[in-house]
C-alpha cells in the first residue's frame, strides 16, 4: 500500500504510477588534444510527475485522514500550493502487508507545485483526474562577509532575552495513533519517528509487554493512554 502526502493532504487514491527523474548537470566538451570529455558536476533538481484520481464519491478503495474529501477541495489546495509561493513536504510512505511501513525505502523531499493539470471525462463524470508536476526545493541564500580592521575590540557577550528554557514535551497516546503520524505532527516531518522511539523505548516496550507483546516491534505497536516525551 501507498500512502501520498503533499504537505498534509493525503491523495485518496494513490496514483498508479509515479515518475522521479533525477537530473545531471554534467556537460560535455572537446579538448584539442584528448577529443570529447564528460565534465562532472553536482546533480540538478529532481521533477516528480504523476496523475492521481480525486473521486466524487467515497469509494471503499480511497483512504481519508479527516472524512471525505469532494474534488474541489483538493483543487483547492493545490491552488493555493501554486499561488503560496512557499515549498511543501512530498511524502511517500510505502506500507507492507503486516501494516509496517518500509523504513528502508520512502520518499520525502521539499518541493514547488510547478504546474498541474485537470483531467474530465464524460465516461465518468464524477471524477476527476489531475496530472501534477512537481519540483525538488533547495534553500538558498546569500553569504554575507564581515572584513574587520586589525584594532583592539572588545566583545561583549549578551544573552537574548527572547530565548527561553525549553520546557519538556509530553503527548498521550490516542486509538490510531502512529509514531510516523505524531513525528510529522509534532515534529515536521514522519521520518524523524525513531528519534521518538529511541527517547520512549523503555515505555514504549514495557506497554507493548504488558498488552501480551515480546516487543512493540521497535514502536510498531503502540497503546493507547501511554505517555510519551517529545524529543526536543
Amino acid at each position: 500500500m501507498y500512502l501520498f502526502y503533499l504537505d498534509d493532504l493525503l491523495l485518496p487514491v494513490a496514483p498508479q504510477k509515479t515518475e522521479i527523474k533525477i537530473n545531471g548537470k554534467n556537460e560535455t566538451v572537446t579538448l584539442i588534444n584528448e577529443g570529447e570529455v564528460n565534465l562532472l558536476k553536482s546533480p540538478g533538481l529532481t521533477d516528480i510527475s504523476f496523475t492521481a484520481l480525486l473521486p466524487g464519491i467515497e469509494y471503499p478503495f480511497a483512504q481519508y485522514d479527516d472524512g471525505f474529501l469532494h474534488p474541489v477541495q483538493i483543487l483547492d489546495r493545490l491552488e493555493t500550493f501554486k499561488t503560496s509561493l512557499q515549498p511543501f513536504d512530498f511524502v511517500v510512505a510505502r506500507i507492507w502487508n503486516n501494516g509496517q511501513e518500509n523504513v528502508d525505502f520512502r520518499t520525502n523531499m521539499k518541493v514547488s507545485l510547478e504546474n498541474y493539470t485537470i483531467k474530465e471525462s464524460v465516461k465518468n463524470a464524477q471524477d476527476v483526474e489531475v496530472e501534477i508536476k512537481l519540483k525538488q526545493y533547495k534553500a538558498y541564500g546569500t553569504k554575507t562577509i564581515t572584513i574587520k580592521e586589525e584594532t583592539a575590540v572588545t566583545t561583549t557577550t549578551r544573552e537574548d532575552p527572547k530565548k527561553e528554557e525549553k520546557k519538556e514535551e509530553t503527548y498521550t497516546l490516542v486509538a490510531g495513533d502512529t509514531l510516523w503520524g505524531i513525528a510529522k505532527r509534532k515534529l515536521g516531518s514522519g521520518e524523524k519517528w525513531p528519534s521518538i522511539y529511541d527517547l520512549n523505548k523503555d515505555t514504549v516496550e514495557a506497554a507493548a509487554k504488558k498488552y501480551g507483546r515480546s516487543s512493540s516491534s521497535s514502536g510498531h505497536w503502540i497503546y493507547p493512554g501511554t505517555v510519551i516525551k517529545i524529543p526536543g
